[in-house]
């Protein structure tokens, strides 16, 4: 296909200036032709190359091509282009690019040509323009498009299932503007507590369908939810129908403003109900919850843990210990229990998931609290992420990390080369590993590689891993 960018075609030509080009001795022509393009030809009129002018490091391959027809220096597919560019110019019509690729050890390298006649037209200068990075950038462009592509469409599934549990709920809930208490959505319940139209609470203040006598009520209630996670209710009166109603909220932060999640009980029931919203929901929740004791020993967990362990009800896991399932025996619970003990929670921690005594397991993200009890019970969230890394391709510059990529170097380089690549590869790989697994310790990283401190040192420096200079993160 003909491209006419960078053609000279519908270009002004030069008015001023074009004296000066008179004036090039062969020097300046020769540097000008060189500057002109990443790959420069000189070709007679048959099409055999005279000289060539490229940087062998960018074109490692394309030496010893004087002496060789154009045509033997490109793909089977590409040689009718190359035609056409050679007949072009004998013509003398106006040349536009046309990429063709030359094949090499390392595969196909695109080349974008133009080709200019010279010296009465017994010579002809083909001017070669790399497209490699061209094509890098748009491989990773498309893939970051798929991956933005498959992030919506989990979005837009998040919203779908938070819309039905919300217009679903069995209480009147609402979520609420903490700086002016003014209401962003409210479910069907809410509506009718309210005495309001479907749809007719979004944009009005909360307060103003309060009573008087519970306003101080209800702001004491707003700032005790954005300064406690276990704000106590408030007894409050509506001011239609002048019935009283406990009130519950949760402050959270979205779009870096303080929001409020409220929901209403009757008094009568308030204590009953004020935990099984909440039960619900996580029972619901799409990752994995589990709690347990302070030995770690399962003391309950919701339907997606159940589902992730393929057991067929929560009694069969109930007083099993954590580990049966997370990490390696030994190491990662260890690790995870004494980095919430040591700070209070553990966030996006990377482990696997074994089941079925699967001793590799599936790669997982945790986090985990524990509750202010001396003998406080843990609480853990698990979500699967080995379909995620699966779904986002490594880019050119990764590292190989399959047996099939690292055979797929046979016939590029020599075997010893190839080994002595997997070796590094494994052991930084390793290194990392340990390294996350111990949250950047490297005092466990080495107990658990069985290295001494020394040795996992050497390595690190090797490897380019980490500051070296520092103390061991305890």
């Amino acid at each position: 296909m003909l491209t006419r960018k960078h053609s000279i075609e519908g270009k002004n030509p030069f008015g001023k200036a074009a004296e000066l080009f008179n004036s090039l001795d062969a020097d300046a022509a020769m540097k000008l032709a060189m500057v002109a393009g990443d790959i420069t030809l000189v070709l007679d009129e048959t099409g055999l190359i005279v000289d060539t002018a490229f940087d062998p490091k960018e074109f490692p391959g394309f030496e010893g091509w004087e002496g060789t027809n154009w045509l033997d220096t490109v793909t089977v597919e590409s040689r009718p282009k190359v035609m056409e560019m050679l007949a072009a110019s004998r013509r003398g019509e106006v040349q536009h690019w046309r990429q063709v690729n030359h094949p090499t050890r390392d595969g196909d390298v695109p080349i974008r040509y133009a080709v200019l006649t010279v010296n009465g037209g017994e010579h002809r200068i083909a001017f070669g323009r790399d497209l490699r990075e061209a094509g890098r950038m748009q491989q990773r462009l498309l893939q970051v498009q798929q991956s933005l592509e498959r992030d919506y469409l989990r979005m837009r599934q998040l919203d779908a299932r938070y819309r039905m549990l919300f217009e679903n709920s069995g209480e009147p809930m609402m979520l609420v503007e903490a700086a002016n208490l003014k209401i962003r959505e409210a479910n069907s319940m809410a509506h009718s507590l309210l005495g309001a139209r479907a749809g007719s609470l979004s944009g009005k203040k909360l307060s103003g369908f309060v009573d008087k006598s519970s306003r101080d009520a209800l702001q004491s209630l707003v700032g005790a939810a954005l300064a406690s996670n276990a704000a106590s209710p408030a007894e409050i009166t509506l001011s239609k129908g002048n019935r009283t109603v406990a009130a519950y909220a949760s402050g959270f932060i979205q779009d870096r403003a303080q929001q409020l999640l409220v929901r209403f009980a009757s008094v009568e029931g308030a204590d009953a109900d004020i935990t099984s919203p909440v039960l619900e929901l996580v029972n619901e929740m799409p990752d994995g919850f589990v709690i347990t004791d302070a030995n770690l020993d399962v003391v309950s967990a919701n339907t997606a843990f159940i589902e992730m362990v393929q057991a067929s009800s929560l009694d069969p896991i109930v007083g099993r210990n954590l580990s049966s399932w997370i990490g390696r025996p030994g190491i990662d619970l260890e690790l995870i229990e004494g980095q919430v003990d040591q700070h209070g929670s553990a966030r996006n921690v990377s482990t696997v998931l074994r089941v079925n005594d699967d001793l590799e397991g599936e790669q997982i993200e945790l986090s985990a609290v524990r509750g202010d009890a001396e003998d406080g019970h843990y609480a853990f969230v698990i979500r699967p992420i080995g379909r995620r890394l699966r779904d986002l391709p490594p880019g050119p510059q990764d590292l190989p990390r399959s047996v099939e990529q690292l055979t797929d170097l046979v016939g590029r380089v020599s075997l010893k080369e190839i080994v002595r690549e997997s070796t590094d590869l494994i052991e930084r790989l390793c290194i990392e590993a340990a390294l996350q697994y111990t949250s950047d310790n490297r005092a466990s990283a080495a107990e658990i590689l069985g290295l001494s401190r020394q040795s996992l040192y050497s390595k690190l420096h090797r490897h380019g891993l980490g500051n070296l200079t520092g103390e061991d993160s305890d």
